[in-house]
């Protein structure tokens, strides 16, 4: 072994012979149980940041571990390779999409091999090969047949800079989030998945996931948003039209004083047409389409609207109430209009109270009478009806479903379920994406194209401009084509599909990553799916984890797979913050992953991102840190490098002899980190206890070699010590781990080390240390033989003199004895 700690020969030098090994190379026909562990691929943006290398050290250590417990381990990686960003750069800097993806491909694969990151590089997958999206576009027409996948025109959100739809997700505060340009509103001929087909089954089969996270679980049940009620129909005034209106609240339909239409709404058009509210309505109609979704439903977003003239009838009671429009109703969500309650609903309270509409209490609190005119907010807990028809005096819970039935019988709504959750809009007027396989022939209408066909291949010369269009429209020999149903001149689909498409099934990709064929192959299939351990940072609880469970639960219907979950337990990693903020250029608080290797090392940086917080919670980047958890590797090299000379001949395993009482406390304290580290990994996940465990090891083995001289160190004990240190060490730090194992004599990879198995006797001690208390108060801390009864204990305590000077003038009342821990003596004062 070298004297110095060099990570910068160490650390290539066990890359390169990993590799050249096929060290982490895996098979199906391993005897060892599976264990399938995936942290989400990243975009191939062209660097690394802190963000991937916690969440890939992370996964690492996962690994790692499993494999030295024993199993076949799956731990594949690839890139998420399509949108929008690569179009941007070749609009900005003139190089191809493909071009530019490929690079970064190329880049940030060299960064996660300089981590020493344990992948399988043979499963290596890119979304945006034609490999791979060839199966992508297999999967749609596998949707479409099975009528999951459909064609409408849709109001979807438009940023005119980057010329796309975008989610609603990717709208803040009315603007691009990418660019800041204020997004408007278009109705596009738009394809959609059926997802809402599965809102049920993704509803309830959160149950089956105790793996998860519960935060995680909640953010998908409200996503999905199932409710029950009424949909109840209200007549316009001097109209046979009706309009539907879908409420929770049925027993709240006596205190309706006003109906809101979203501004999109087919009626609103129609009723103000020719009216002198039309100008009105039309300006504010063009002001609710440059708003995104969010922002008209955020909560803390000031809800506005106008009068346009009309009157509905309430079908309960045959008041006529006012016809509103207001900003934050939506045409996708419902029927496109709500009730107004006031009384009993505080978005409609604020509304009403800011235009000055009545206010009818229909639900009294037990305890209390509301007053309309002194009311501070909406009351919305159950009560007695009040002012309610037939129905005055029922519990507010019982009268709903009374009202219900009366609605039902005089054919004025219908009981109904509801849901928040929309069909997935998954049509983008981009060209970086997997083009949708579809043809449009004036003869036959729309035709899939022949999956003999595939993959239809986006074509290489094309010109990106910011022109609102998809640049494969102005590509004629993608366009033009013939149709496969009757040969006539024909038209491909030119939007490509939202890259969650590409997501939604990359995990079942690994399995067999070669196969042209199939997909996947649904033997390699059925062996390592599920995930067992998926991880990946919080923000796509909801659009990528939803999309991926709805893609599994259809392609079981198809029977293309046995498991309708994709991922067993899932973990969802906190950011890397700097100064209290996330790392970003635009802060100047951005730490390069690359520098911090090249300074201290993979190691260093792997040991830091995991020390320094527990995995769920946000970490705080401290350059402090990262140069303590370089110290402490270089006293784990100085510890080993002194004992290597003597310890490289000694066999282990030969039954450790522990005569001295410091060979005796540091046997207990190997074991009781083995112990300590193993349940930190396997049950919690808690890797900065796991380290903090480790280090407490390596002062314990410091404190021996300082302790004993030495000719009368047991060196044994110090090998068998050391060799489970390293192994320890190995899943956090892999490259330090094998050169101190070589460096003890050790031959094959420590990496192929069992992991080791700690001895309960050794966790039971010799001696325990316990503390005497007078009156509560902590005097004094004695060492005991372990396991002495409660009556020597007891003499043992007030035989000391040290007690016997606290007792004067005092008279015991009274001995309290936990044994092996705590004596505590009452005493009050004499006389």
């Amino acid at each position: 072994m070298e004297a110095r700690y060099n990570f910068k020969e160490i650390e290539p030098k066990w890359q390169r012979r990993w590799e050249a090994n096929e060290l982490y190379k895996v098979r199906e026909d391993d005897p060892r149980p599976k264990f399938y562990c995936l942290e989400m691929f990243p975009y191939p943006s062209g660097n690394l940041h802190m963000g991937h290398v916690r969440n890939y050290t992370i996964g690492d250590v996962v690994a790692r571990f499993k494999r030295m417990r024993g199993f076949n381990v799956l731990h594949p990686m690839g890139w998420d390779a399509f949108g929008l960003p690569a179009e941007n750069a070749a609009i900005k800097h003139g190089i191809h999409p493909a071009e530019w993806t490929w690079k970064n491909i190329a880049n940030m694969r060299r960064q996660l091999k300089s981590m020493g990151i344990s992948y399988d590089w043979d499963r290596e997958i890119a979304t945006c090969h034609p490999s791979y999206y060839r199966w992508t576009q297999w999967l749609f027409l596998q949707m479409y047949k099975h009528g999951l996948a459909y064609r409408k025109k849709a109001a979807v959100n438009w940023c005119p800079s980057c010329a796309t739809v975008l989610a609603n997700e990717q709208v803040v505060g009315g603007a691009c989030e990418r660019c800041g340009t204020p997004v408007t509103r278009r109705d596009l001929e738009q394809w959609f998945f059926r997802i809402t087909k599965y809102a049920d089954r993704l509803l309830e089969d959160l149950k089956k996931l105790p793996g998860w996270p519960e935060k995680v679980k909640v953010m998908q049940e409200n996503w999905i948003g199932k409710s029950f009620g009424a949909e109840v129909v209200f007549r316009l005034e001097g109209s046979e039209e009706e309009i539907p209106v879908f409420t929770t609240r049925p027993d709240t339909l006596f205190g309706v004083t006003y109906m809101v239409l979203a501004p999109e709404h087919p009626l609103v058009e129609k009723l103000t047409r020719g009216t002198p509210y039309e100008e009105e309505v039309h300006r504010f109609v063009e002001a609710a389409r440059h708003l995104s979704t969010l922002d008209r439903t955020a909560t803390e977003k000031e809800k506005e609207g106008m009068f346009i003239g009309a009157y509905a009838v309430n079908p309960v009671n045959g008041e006529k109430i006012p016809v509103w429009i207001a900003n934050y109703v939506l045409m996708e969500y419902g029927t496109g209009a709500v009730m107004g309650v006031p009384a009993h609903d505080q978005r409609d309270f604020e509304f009403a109270r800011k235009y000055g509409l009545p206010i009818k209490v229909v639900i009294q609190p037990p305890d209390q009478e509301l007053n309309p005119s002194t009311m501070e907010q909406a009351y919305v807990d159950p009560g007695i009806m009040v002012d309610s028809g037939p129905f005055t005096g029922l519990p507010s819970e019982e009268g709903k479903d009374k009202v219900i039935a009366y609605l039902e019988e005089r054919g004025l709504g219908r009981r109904k379920v509801n849901y928040k959750l929309r069909d997935w809009l998954i049509s983008r007027q981009r060209y970086w994406g997997a083009p949708i396989p579809i043809i449009y022939c004036d003869r036959c209408g729309i035709v899939p194209v022949p999956e003999e066909d595939l993959p239809v291949i986006l074509p290489e010369g094309v010109e990106f401009k910011p022109t609102g269009e998809s640049p494969l429209k102005e590509c004629p020999e993608f366009v033009n084509t013939t149709c496969p149903a009757c040969g006539s001149p024909a038209r491909r689909e030119t939007d490509t599909m939202d890259t969650f498409v590409c997501s939604s099934w990359y995990f079942l990709r690994y399995t067999s990553p070669h196969s042209q064929e199939v997909p996947f192959e649904r033997e390699k299939v059925d062996y390592w799916m599920n995930v067992d351990q998926y991880i990946g940072g919080v923000e796509h609880a909801i659009l990528h984890l939803m999309y991926a469970r709805f893609f599994t639960k259809a392609l079981y219907d198809f029977g293309l797979v046995g498991v309708e979950e994709p991922f067993k337990n899932l973990l969802t990693q906190g950011m890397v913050l700097k100064d209290g903020g996330k790392m970003s250029k635009s802060k100047g608080n951005v730490v390069s992953p690359e520098e911090i290797i090249d300074r201290y090392g993979a190691d260093t940086a792997r040991l830091f991102i995991l020390f320094a917080a527990p995995p769920e919670r946000d970490l705080e980047w401290s350059d402090q840190g990262v140069e303590g958890c370089y110290r402490f590797l270089n006293r784990v090299w100085r510890l080993v490098y002194n004992y290597s000379s003597r310890v490289r001949g000694i066999e282990e395993n030969k039954g450790i002899r522990l005569l001295k009482k410091a060979d005796k406390e540091l046997y207990r304290l190997l074991h009781a980190t083995i112990k300590k580290v193993t349940e930190d990994i396997e049950e919690r996940f808690n890797f900065n206890t796991a380290i903090s465990a480790i280090m407490e090891l390596v002062n314990g083995l410091y404190d021996y070699q300082e302790q004993v001289v030495p000719e009368e160190q047991n060196l044994l004990l110090v090998k068998e010590a050391l060799s489970k240190l390293i192994v320890l060490l190995a899943p956090f730090a892999p490259h330090i781990a094998e050169e101190l194992w070589q460096g003890i004599g050790k031959e094959k990879s420590v990496h192929l080390e069992s992991w080791p198995e700690y001895d309960p006797e050794a966790l039971v001690a010799d001696e325990v240390t316990v503390v005497v208390q007078i009156n509560g108060k902590v005097r004094d801390r004695i060492q005991v033989p372990a396991g002495l009864k409660e009556e020597e204990l007891r003499e043992v305590v007030l035989s000391r003199e040290k007690v016997a000077n606290w007792l004067k003038g005092q008279q015991l009342l009274k001995v309290i004895v936990v044994p092996d821990k705590l004596v505590n003596l009452v005493v009050r004062k004499a006389g």
